[in-house]
């Protein structure tokens, strides 16, 4: 069974990740998928939203270690480059449900949503300088905008989660759910009855102060994620994560 499940239905693409067995770790190959159906979604009248959300309990656990560090991505025209470019472009509003861990790209991506709805269980984690890396996804721009610089500064250099309520409190979130898929479902649909074109345009000019530096920022975190994935400083903070996690 396919790791990314894709479904329309009707104005509304929904990606799901399926990976439970590994908490929906996201390898090279899931980046890809995800990223070719929102850049296709952008040029597909008929879709309208776009939903990302997971078949199990945990939305993502980020990064699939063992991936990252048997062949570690480029910055350029690597998958997690195409996703992170897909989000980033995506005309059409992005909206996402999550429940359980959301570590890594599964708290940065949703900086790039539009609405987002939370279990009251789910954990936001951005364990990067944890790991001996940097912030991705636009995140250390995006994050300190959100929140303030003390937050943010806090959260990135301590790498601690924090709960539904205060990811609320920050407005990375819209909404707390019992049942986040129903929620953001709702949300999905009472978009997709709008005016298409007055939904894109307005979307466009809610992100037009930040698109091209967001840009900028994503291209330089890209290439500092890249150098320092391949430092001994990194390799011995994962196997100290890994070590960590066995016991």
């Amino acid at each position: 069974m396919s790791e990314i499940l894709r479904q329309v239905d009707g104005p509304i693409l929904t990606l799901t990740l399926n990976r439970p067995e590994k908490q929906n770790a996201l390898t090279r190959e899931m980046y890809q998928v995800m990223a070719d159906a929102i850049n296709g979604a952008n040029g597909d009248s008929a879709v309208r939203v776009v939903v990302i959300t997971s078949s199990s309990t945990n939305f993502t656990a980020g990064n699939d270690i063992f991936d990252f560090l048997n062949d570690p991505p480029q910055a350029e025209g690597s998958p997690v480059s195409n996703f992170l470019a897909a989000i980033h472009n995506l005309q059409k509003p992005l909206l996402a449900a999550v429940s359980g861990n959301a570590i890594g790209i599964g708290t940065t991506m949703l900086m790039h949503c539009d609405v987002v709805a939370a279990a009251p269980s789910t954990r936001f984690m951005m364990p990067f300088v944890t790991l001996g890396l940097v912030p991705e996804a636009g995140s250390s721009l995006l994050f300190p905008r959100l929140v303030g610089h003390q937050n943010a500064a806090r959260i990135f250099l301590t790498g601690e989660a924090f709960d539904a309520a205060t990811a609320l409190d920050f407005g990375l979130i819209a909404e707390i759910s019992d049942d986040p898929v129903a929620s953001i479902r709702k949300v999905a649909l009472q978009i997709a009855e709008q005016p298409p074109t007055a939904v894109v345009r307005t979307k466009a000019l809610l992100k037009s102060d930040l698109h091209e530096k967001l840009k900028a920022v994503m291209r330089a975190e890209g290439e500092l994620f890249h150098l320092a994935l391949q430092s001994d400083e990194a390799r011995e903070a994962f196997m100290n994560f890994l070590a960590k996690r066995g016991k």
